[in-house]
């Protein structure tokens, strides 16, 4: 009887709204390490197979056709290494599994208040041409806090699970200056953001999620002007058909993803032989659907620094912060490792940074 009443008041906790995803400035279904270590700014770049999800238009710039076996991204920030060390080296073998549940999180933030434990997961296996792309995408996300340890609210959680395959097509014209692209994803979406005491165990049933399925298409468009440095303006629309969520299971349906747009403009010159560096600015959310977010947060800048298309040094201005990477890339394989951080308040500029670490690897023929 007493576990039932705690686990019945675990429930009731649910209702109330807490720490949330970042979409406003990260509106992507998925990330791309490279991009990320570039401010987020991408979308007259992306030349690989995220323009899927940053710019369908992009896929005309892809160099050569590739099957993508494995291509995997694996994140996490300085509170979760903070929280997952403890005070000696066996915490990290001991709390380290705990972090890829929400009440293993619980209970090693329980134990480090105040830190803000991030990770993301994400595996996109895809065949990838200069007109064409089909996969399948799968993005794990999962954010927790306590906030207060004697407060029934002071654990606070947000956990989301994207899937669903995908494809796109690009066609370009006037001898590739002008590009259109779109993609058409079949998502599947549970997701959840609560509030929990931190001293009980939680358990949350499957009808407490928000689950759901819709068909979402992103638009994109480049141009490409065939003068000295390349100038490109792009524009990209996540949701063009403004789709909803159909519910699926007993509980709710996910909220409406905007149908949102992000305009950019890129340099491309060239500063040797075998090198170039690629200049971009993009504004994220033009038409101000994220509303509760800064504008001042959603202008991103990128560079990418390219020797022999091989080696990468890549710089980037996103959510108020500092990123950076370094890549390598070849036929059959493709690594980067990244740096960025993001903004854990609402409307405020440059109010809380939350450093975050990602890693990147493909490989296929």
């Amino acid at each position: 009887m007493k576990s039932l009443l705690s686990l019945t008041l675990i429930l009731l906790s649910f209702s109330a709204r807490a720490i949330t995803f970042e979409d406003g400035v990260f509106p992507e279904y998925v990330t791309s390490t490279r991009a990320l270590a570039m401010g987020n700014a991408f979308i007259a770049k992306v030349d690989d197979a995220s323009a899927v999800f940053y710019n369908p238009a992009g896929l005309g710039s892809v160099r050569y056709p590739h099957l993508h076996l494995s291509n995997f991204s694996f994140e996490t920030n300085k509170g979760s290494i903070n929280a997952v060390s403890g005070n000696s080296l066996g915490d990290i073998f001991t709390n380290s599994p705990k972090m890829f549940s929400i009440d293993g999180m619980r209970q090693v933030l329980l134990k480090s208040p105040g830190n803000i434990a991030h990770s993301r997961v994400q595996a996109l296996p895809n065949f990838t041409s200069r007109y064409f792309s089909m996969g399948y995408m799968l993005a794990k996300r999962s954010r927790a806090i306590v906030t207060d340890t004697t407060s029934a609210t002071g654990y606070e959680f947000a956990d989301r699970f994207d899937h669903g395959p995908y494809a796109a097509l690009n066609v370009s014209l006037f001898g590739g200056i002008v590009k259109f692209g779109a993609s058409g994803l079949y998502l599947k979406r549970k997701e959840l953001s609560s509030t929990a005491d931190p001293n009980a165990t939680i358990v949350i049933a499957d009808n407490t999620y928000n689950s759901g399925t819709t068909f979402v298409i992103t638009g994109g468009a480049k141009i490409t002007l065939p003068f000295t440095f390349l100038p490109t303006f792009a524009l990209t629309v996540h949701n063009f058909g403004d789709t909803h969520f159909a519910r699926s299971g007993t509980g709710a349906a996910p909220a409406k993803i905007p149908r949102s747009y992000d305009v950019g403009f890129s340099l491309t010159p060239q500063i040797g032989t075998n090198t170039r560096i690629h200049l971009e600015a993009n504004i994220k959310d033009l038409s101000q659907e994220y509303s509760d977010i800064s504008s001042t947060r959603k202008l991103v800048f990128g560079l990418e620094l390219d020797f022999s298309r091989v080696f990468f040094f890549r710089l980037g201005y996103g959510d108020g912060f500092g990123s950076a990477g370094l890549g390598i890339k070849s036929r059959k394989l493709e690594f980067d490792l990244t740096t960025y951080a993001v903004d854990t308040t609402t409307s405020t500029f440059r109010g809380h940074e939350d450093r975050r670490f990602a890693l990147g690897v493909s490989s296929g023929f």
